[in-house]
C-alpha cells in the first residue's frame, strides 16, 4: 500500500505526516490492518528496537475531586463505587512503589486527584519522592498531581522527580463538551511549565469518548507540537456512574488503528499503551506491543489490570523483552536533549532507544482509573464528545450481551494495593 510505504519512509526519517495521511490509518478497513501494524512496528523498532518499558501507578489519593472531568470515576460527582482516600504516607506510598519494582518496573508514577497541588501537597509530595528513590536506586519518578502553580514544577525536580504527566486528553475543539472546570489552555500551561523546570513532559490522549477521526488526529498533531517525550494513549473505561458509562464505542482493531496513527505522528518518542488496554484489546493486547513500546504493570489508578506476571508473560510470549534498568528509553538525539535521560545509554540499543520513559510515566496519565491524572471532578454531566453511542443508541456487538446491554463486567474496580490492605497484582 502506498500510504503505509510513505508512511514507513517518513517515521525511519522523523518526518511528520500529512493530517490526511493520519486520517487515512484512521480509515482502514481491518482487512489492512495486520498491514498497519505491521508499518507501524517497523517505525517502533528503529527507535525503541524489541524492549518494552514498564512503568507501575500509585494513586496517592483516591477521589473526592472538585472536577468535572466527565470520563473520571474520581470526579466529584461519580457515583461509581471506587477506593476514597486521602494522601498515602510517604512510607506507604514507597512499600506500594516497591511492588511495581520488584515486578520489573524502571519508572514510579504518583498521582493524586484534584485540580492541583497546594504548596503542602507539593511538599508531601516530594518527601515521597525521596523515599522511592531512597528505597530503590536508580528509579524514575513522575508526578501527576493536576494543573501546577507558578514554582511548584521546579520544587518537584529539585525533590527528584524525572517527569511530569498531564494529559491533553482530547481535541481543543470538542474539550468544553468533557471538562468546564477547567480549560484545553490551562493544560497545556502546566505541561510548558513542567517542560520549563527540566522535567520529562508526559502528555497523551483518550480515545473512545465519543469523538470524532478528526478530533484524534487533532490532538495527536497538538501532541506533536507540544513534544513531550512521550505520549500515553489510554481507552475510555466507561465506569457505571459517570457521564460516559454507555460509551463503548471501541473494538480491539479500532485501538490498533489508533495506536498505528499516534506511532507514525510521533515515531521517536515513546507511546505508552495506558488504562483500558485489557478492556478494549483484550487477547488482541500482544500485537500492540508492536505500536507502543512501553506499558504499565498490574492495576491502574481505580480499576484492575490483568496480572503483572500476565503481563511479563505476554511480553516474553510476543518475542519483546523488559527493558533494564542500564538502558535509556528514548532515541539518542532526544535522551541528550534532555541531558542524557535517566541511565546509561545500552550500546545494543541501535539509534538509542532505552529506558528513560523521559516522558514521565505519565503513565500516569493511565485512565485506569476512569479518566488520566490531573483534574477529574463533577458536576453537571457534559454530552459525548461527538454524540457517539450515548444513552439511548447502539453500542458495538462486542461490548454487549445478548439482550444489548453494555458489558459492565468488563470493568473491575480495585480493591487491592494503594490504600487497601491486600497486595498489589503486580
Amino acid at each position: 500500500m502506498d500510504l503505509l510505504n510513505t508512511l514507513v519512509d517518513k517515521g525511519l526519517r522523523r518526518e511528520l505526516p500529512t493530517r490526511e495521511e493520519a486520517l487515512a490509518v484512521l480509515a482502514t478497513s481491518d482487512d489492512e490492518l495486520l498491514d498497519v501494524v505491521a508499518a507501524a512496528g517497523k517505525v517502533r523498532r528503529q527507535w525503541f528496537g524489541r524492549r518494552v518499558k514498564l512503568n507501575y501507578l500509585v494513586n496517592l489519593k483516591s477521589g473526592l475531586c472538585p472536577e468535572d472531568c466527565s470520563y473520571c470515576s474520581q470526579r466529584l460527582g461519580s457515583k461509581a463505587g471506587i477506593l476514597k482516600y486521602t494522601w498515602l504516607k510517604p512510607d506507604e506510598a514507597s512499600r506500594a512503589a516497591a511492588a511495581g519494582v520488584a515486578g520489573g518496573a524502571k519508572r514510579v508514577c504518583l498521582v493524586a486527584s484534584g485540580r492541583g497541588p497546594t504548596d503542602r501537597d507539593v511538599d508531601r509530595v516530594s518527601k515521597t519522592i525521596e523515599a522511592i528513590k531512597e528505597e530503590n536506586e536508580g528509579i524514575e519518578v513522575c508526578a501527576c498531581l493536576g494543573l501546577l502553580s507558578d514554582g511548584q514544577a521546579d520544587r518537584l525536580r529539585s525533590a527528584g522527580a524525572d517527569a511530569y504527566n498531564h494529559n491533553l486528553n482530547t481535541s481543543e475543539e470538542t474539550y468544553g463538551a468533557i471538562t468546564t472546570t477547567h480549560t484545553y489552555a490551562d493544560r497545556v500551561e502546566t505541561v510548558q511549565q513542567a517542560q520549563a523546570a527540566g522535567l520529562s513532559a508526559c502528555s497523551g490522549l483518550i480515545a473512545g469518548m465519543g469523538e470524532s477521526d478528526k478530533d484524534l488526529v487533532d490532538v495527536v498533531f497538538a501532541l506533536r507540537d507540544l513534544d513531550p517525550d512521550s505520549v500515553p494513549v489510554n481507552f475510555l473505561i466507561p465506569f457505571e456512574g459517570t457521564p460516559l458509562a454507555k460509551e463503548w464505542n471501541l473494538t480491539p482493531q479500532r485501538c490498533l488503528r489508533i495506536l498505528a496513527m499516534v506511532r507514525f505522528v510521533c515515531p521517536d518518542v515513546e507511546v505508552r499503551l495506558a488504562g483500558g488496554r485489557e478492556v478494549h484489546l483484550r487477547s488482541m493486547q500482544p500485537l500492540a506491543l508492536h505500536l507502543v513500546n512501553s506499558i504499565f504493570l498490574g492495576d491502574y489508578l481505580t480499576s484492575e489490570g490483568q496480572a503483572g506476571q500476565t503481563d511479563l508473560d505476554m511480553i516474553a510470549d510476543a518475542g519483546f523483552e523488559v527493558e533494564g534498568a542500564g538502558t535509556t528509553t528514548l532515541p539518542r538525539h532526544r535522551a541528550d536533549a534532555l541531558g542524557g535521560g535517566c541511565g546509561t545509554q545500552d550500546a545494543t540499543a541501535g539509534a538509542g532507544c532505552g529506558s528513560h520513559d523521559a516522558a514521565g510515566a505519565a503513565g500516569c496519565g493511565s485512565h485506569g482509573s476512569g479518566g488520566g491524572c490531573g483534574p477529574c471532578g463533577g458536576h453537571e454531566e457534559p454530552e459525548p464528545v461527538g454524540g457517539v453511542a450515548g444513552a439511548g443508541e447502539s453500542v458495538p456487538a462486542s461490548r454487549t450481551d445478548a439482550a444489548g446491554a453494555a458489558r459492565t463486567d468488563l470493568v473491575a474496580v480495585r480493591r487491592r494495593g494503594a490504600g487497601t490492605d491486600l497486595a498489589p497484582n503486580a
